[in-house]
């Protein structure tokens, strides 16, 4: 159910919560389903109004499509008329590749987030949007969440709490101090436009890379062209927006131009390569992107968000299982992060250094339009399905 605050403040108060989970995108969602599916009482927050679109390729790849089967939700994106993606178009300098992609689709955020959280609500999670929630006291048994609203903050108590409220999470640094940035780490940019241009149609990822960063389009289910970028900040500020970059780096690559790009009303985040001090503490474990995030390419993100959501679900029914909240329950979900989630940002990271070189990106390029199998090997990693935990 979604808690009315007017009418359901008791409820909210009285209940002792087995799990908060602050956040309600595919990481936050995922983790309160499984939760709930064990039959604890989990109350999912978010400060935001749903539907909602977010700065995000909006590309669900191989990865993360298997881990929706493995959830027993395969039949989502069909439902939802996810588009299927069978390429990527790569294009810098006028060089130009086209690589086969061996699975994913593309599917507004809108749609995805609203249709996951529709689904733990039936599975009897209690939803509450439009709220901010910041860690409180240590009890004996849990801790106190300090929800606020509109009108006033409201004490709830929980045995565990989840911090997936992604990049920069004000729940996580605010126990352990702000992330690691890396010195490099590009912003992340994104736009969703109207338009009927001809020139970007579905099914595939369309790629742009040049000097200040990399631009991704994609076509949605209802005909939206999303533009997602990974841009210098210092380029950004020099040219006044990220909208006269993500031109400039679309014009570069020999992409063609996209009328009132530049005028567009372009959504920012902070930093995107991070790497929190701990992935817990007393009573809560971080996920999604709070737990660490590394600039992906083509549908990563959305993959390890919901791969974590799964992932911690059984280090949660451990550590509740016990009496007492131990080290031990963030250590178990700092080696499970690793092996299902950290190794496999790895390749990203290793992507994204041959982006920031022109040069190397241009031989690259040139490489793969001769030989588009050379790319199989990354393409495949990427996509495989993410370890059991």
């Amino acid at each position: 159910m979604t808690i009315d605050l007017r009418t359901d403040k008791k409820h909210l108060t009285k209940t002792f919560w087995d799990v908060i989970v602050v956040g309600a995108g595919p990481a936050g969602a995922m983790a309160a389903l499984e939760l709930a599916r064990r039959q604890y009482t989990v109350l999912l927050v978010d400060r935001a109004e749903f539907p909602r679109g977010k700065v995000c390729g909006c590309c669900l790849n191989g990865a993360a499509l298997a881990t929706l089967r493995d959830a027993g939700l395969a039949d989502l994106t069909d439902s939802l008329a996810a588009v299927s993606l069978r390429w990527l178009h790569l294009k810098t300098a006028g060089r130009s590749a086209i690589i086969s992609l061996p699975g994913g689709v593309s599917l507004s955020r809108e749609a995805l987030d609203s249709a996951l959280i529709d689904i733990a609500m039936k599975e009897g999670v209690t939803f509450l949007p439009r709220a901010m929630a910041r860690l409180g006291e240590t009890l004996p048994t849990g801790r106190v969440v300090d929800i606020t609203t509109a009108a006033e903050t409201i004490p709830a108590r929980a045995r565990v709490i989840l911090a997936a409220d992604g990049l920069g999470s004000r729940l996580a640094s605010g126990e352990t101090g702000p992330a690691h940035i890396a010195s490099n780490s590009y912003i992340g940019a994104g736009v969703t436009l109207r338009t009927a241009h001809g020139d970007y149609p579905p099914g595939t990822i369309h790629m742009a890379v040049g000097q200040p960063g990399y631009v991704g389009l994609v076509r949605l289910e209802d005909g939206r062209l999303d533009l997602a970028a990974a841009l210098s900040a210092s380029a950004v500020r020099a040219a006044g927006g990220p909208g006269v970059v993500a031109t400039q780096i679309l014009r570069d690559a020999g992409f063609p131009a996209i009328a009132g790009l530049t005028e567009a009303g372009w959504k920012g985040t902070p930093p995107l390569t991070r790497t929190p001090k701990r992935l817990g503490g007393e009573h809560w474990l971080a996920i999604g992107d709070a737990a660490g995030y590394v600039e992906p390419f083509t549908g990563e993100g959305i993959a390890w968000a919901l791969a974590c959501g799964r992932a911690v679900a059984p280090v949660v029914d451990t550590a509740l299982s016990s009496r007492d909240w131990s080290v031990t329950a963030i250590l178990n979900w700092e080696r499970v992060y690793q092996r299902s989630i950290r190794r496999r940002q790895t390749i990203c990271r290793l992507v994204s250094q041959v982006l920031r070189r022109p040069w190397l990106c241009r031989v690259a390029i040139q490489m793969l339009a001769v030989a588009p199998w050379l790319a199989a090997p990354v393409t495949v990693a990427l996509n495989r399905r993410h370890s059991s935990c």
